[in-house]
């Protein structure tokens, strides 16, 4: 009874607690907005590339104007084990694709089909992520960026593990020491976005057909060092958000007051169809000054 009156002394208006998602108010507009873009996997199969340009324009349509693209990785089908004459083909057509149907600044992230490690073509001095680094005008694998009042972190979640045949998500200890850094020297009033290809932190790896008792998580999957790195954002509260891909579902989990979202993806299931529950899209994300958001999933 004491609660129901509660209620309706304030006109029935029922407040819950923000968990780091923007306020709508007719006063309160956001700084930028951002479309995230991921797992694109372009080859002249599935009519993709024709499909794929369906998406830039749908990106282009949006209402307010989306403002820069982050590109969470695996742009091209898979440079895993190909060899050189595919590869050149698929950059061929992912660069020529952007260049005529985006007019959006772009920022790339490298996801693990962006690696070369056919081992008949090692010898190379493109052998590994130098190529896609090339193609993609990237000086390093990971960096930074300011825009808009907000802070980009752009990570490299991608690694050989040590027996060189498979890769494993993680960031080492060099680049972990960057990450530290960064955010050691970044005004703790700047709000700070996270892009990864590999999610640091997901639900979607739940999701079994035949679990008994158990799930069993692969380490190319998730990231393996995510403590370390969901300890070190708690050092850091201006960590606001995480963006991720790779599995190709959507999801959100929110720990610690830091949102993680992996966004499906723009190549659904490779280009046939909803991978599960999951439809081909992206992204829509509207950044406040405040550190707050509001996002969305697009279906193109």
């Amino acid at each position: 009874m004491q609660r129901r009156s509660a209620l309706k002394n304030i006109g029935g208006l029922l407040l819950v607690p923000s968990l780091g998602f923007a306020k709508t108010s007719a006063e309160k507009k956001p700084v930028l907005r951002i479309a995230h873009l991921t797992d694109i996997h372009l080859k002249n199969k599935f009519d993709a590339p024709a499909r794929f340009a369906r998406c830039l324009h749908h990106v282009q349509q949006q209402t307010p104007k989306v403002d820069l693209i982050l590109n969470g990785g695996d742009m091209v089908f898979d440079m895993n084990k190909e060899n050189i004459s595919t590869i050149n083909d698929q950059w061929q057509l992912s660069k020529s694709l952007m260049k005529a149907e985006c007019s959006v600044p772009v920022h790339y992230c490298l996801g693990n089909h962006d690696i070369w490690w056919n081992e008949d073509d090692k010898g190379q001095a493109i052998y590994g992520k130098k190529y896609s680094m090339d193609q993609l005008s990237l000086v390093k694998p990971y960096y930074s960026f300011t825009q808009g009042g907000w802070k980009f972190i752009i990570l490299d979640s991608v690694h050989l593990d040590i027996d060189n045949t498979w890769y494993i998500g993680k960031l080492g200890e060099e680049q972990f020491a960057w990450l530290e850094q960064e955010l050691k020297t970044t005004d703790p009033s700047m709000p700070v976005l996270v892009l990864t290809h590999i999610p640091i932190l997901t639900a979607t790896n739940l999701i079994e057909d035949n679990t008994v008792n158990k799930w069993v998580m692969l380490g190319g999957d998730m990231h393996t060092d995510n403590a370390k790195i969901i300890s070190l954002f708690y050092r850091h509260p201006n960590v606001k958000l995480c963006l991720s891909g790779h599995i190709h579902l959507r999801d959100k989990v929110v720990y610690n007051h830091v949102t993680y979202i992996c966004n499906g993806a723009v190549s659904g299931a490779w280009w046939e169809g909803n991978r599960r529950e999951t439809a081909p899209g992206y992204g829509v994300i509207d950044l406040y000054a405040d550190g707050s958001f509001t996002e969305d999933y697009v279906n193109y």
